[in-house]
């Protein structure tokens, strides 16, 4: 089943939203075990010596070809489908190595229909799945949702660490828990000017906000976090100051987004200095000197590049807004701080345990534990056993079918009747349908939700 030196490994990846499909397509391709992929380049399979064919999960945050362009990973193929189609698919293809780059239940309903689908196959795939970025709510939930993958990626060793003790502390097997790194870190280091307020003849001292589409989530904090941006731009005319935004209005991303910055702004007259930026976090990185947010994955691609790093305490540090995963980081600080010109300094012991360790090397070589037990799965003898979920209908008969019936798959994880699927491409009505559907969601999520929640508070 392994690859040959003429056959590339067969490589899917199923993802709910285009930061899923970015982890997930940069995973499959760090972790493939027939040449590990392009570290240098890992947005780009060819020569890797896999083939890396995507599917994406039709829903709410089916990301649209805008977003797939700026994520900037380049598949072999590339199509939506709905959970049935899916299994259809895994029943009919013949891959080694399957990536479920889902939210935690999605995983579970898909590791019980490719359960019904693989039934008696021992050559069936070897699946994998994790997180996209730091896990800072509903651990044991999301962690015992995506259970019976054999590969759960973690992505530090304080992940690692963290995942091991819920599955033990449950009674489930954790051998599973495999620890890795995010999978898009890289890019050139900061250079370290020592003095911010200055320009240093290359480019203006550079500022970015990065913000998160949920947190947080109130109408008052987000024009409060807006405000104190516009505030720095203004107290600073020589810096370039700059909101990085994950979505246009209209868009969806793994986290629905109420109250788009962009709208929020209009109703400001921002300094020429501060300007709304899209586009690959990486490239935007290229130019930060220093990079701030509440709680966005964003911190620690820059701390893996030495750009220095504020993790915003305005707001207070709490979990709802997922900040006190820094707590330790040495990157805590508020606006008033920054605005005065403080520059943050990492917890070098802190940032090794998160994998970003880029100075000692660490990350060159994250990957090879998961490359080494996919290699050994692929070449077990007689194939691989069934899948094994900790969730069964008798360990949760009143969780698990809730969870299968969203994906419209029974309690043995077999397709339920009317359930969605297709043998060919949406015909042009569909696609209007779909397309009105989708349309009447977000404008429900974005208009209609606030107002009525806004109601009940009165």
């Amino acid at each position: 089943m392994p690859a040959s030196a003429t056959k590339p490994l067969r490589v899917a990846v199923l993802a709910d939203s285009d930061t899923r499909w970015k982890w997930g397509a940069l995973t499959a391709n760090r972790i493939a075990p027939s040449g590990s992929g392009n570290p240098g380049n890992p947005g780009d399979t060819a020569g890797a010596g896999i083939r890396l064919d995507g599917y994406l999960l039709r829903g709410r945050a089916t990301p649209t070809a805008r977003q797939l362009g700026e994520v900037g990973v380049r598949a072999d193929a590339l199509r939506e489908v709905t959970a049935v189609e899916f299994l259809r698919a895994m029943r009919e293809e013949p891959y080694d190595l399957l990536v479920l780059a889902l939210v935690g239940g999605g995983v579970q309903a898909m590791l019980h229909g490719l359960g019904r689908v693989w039934e008696d196959r021992p050559d069936r795939p070897v699946v994998v799945t994790g997180y996209v970025g730091v896990v800072y709510e509903k651990l044991a939930d999301g962690l015992l949702l995506r259970h019976g993958a054999d590969l759960v990626l973690a992505n530090s060793r304080q992940d690692a660490d963290r995942f091991r003790a819920v599955y033990e502390g449950v009674g489930a097997d954790a051998t599973s828990v495999t620890e890795v790194a995010l999978p898009f870190l890289g890019g050139a280091a900061h250079p370290g000017e020592d003095d911010p307020s200055t320009e240093q003849g290359r480019r203006p001292y550079t500022v970015v906000f990065a913000a998160q589409p949920s947190v947080p989530a109130g109408r008052e904090d987000r024009t409060y976090l807006l405000n104190r941006l516009v505030e720095h731009a203004r107290r600073h005319p020589g810096r370039e100051v700059l909101l990085k935004l994950r979505s246009k209005p209209g868009e969806h991303t793994t986290h629905i987004e109420e109250l788009p910055y962009q709208k929020l702004a209009r109703k400001l007259d921002p300094p020429p200095n501060l300007r709304l930026v899209y586009g690959h976090m990486g490239e935007v990185l290229d130019r930060t000197d220093l990079l701030v947010t509440v709680s966005s994955t964003a911190a620690l691609e820059a701390l893996h590049r030495r750009i220095p790093t504020a993790v915003l305490t305005d707001l207070g540090v709490r979990e709802a807004l997922g900040n006190h995963h820094f707590v330790g980081s040495g990157c805590l600080a508020s606006w008033d701080q920054l605005d005065a010109g403080h520059r943050p300094v990492p917890d070098a012991e802190w940032v090794a345990r998160q994998g970003v360790a880029a100075g000692e090397g660490s990350y060159a070589t994250a990957f090879d534990t998961a490359r080494a037990r996919i290699a050994e799965l692929l070449g077990r003898p007689g194939g691989l056993p069934p899948l094994t979920p900790y969730y069964t209908p008798v360990t949760a008969p009143g969780y698990l079918p809730g969870i299968l019936a969203r994906h419209h798959l029974g309690p043995d994880g077999t397709p339920l009747p009317g359930a969605p699927a297709a043998d060919k491409e949406p015909g042009p009505v569909r696609r209007i349908v779909r397309r009105a559907a989708r349309g009447a969601y977000r404008h429900g999520v974005q208009r209609v939700a606030p107002v009525i929640r806004r109601a009940g508070e009165l």
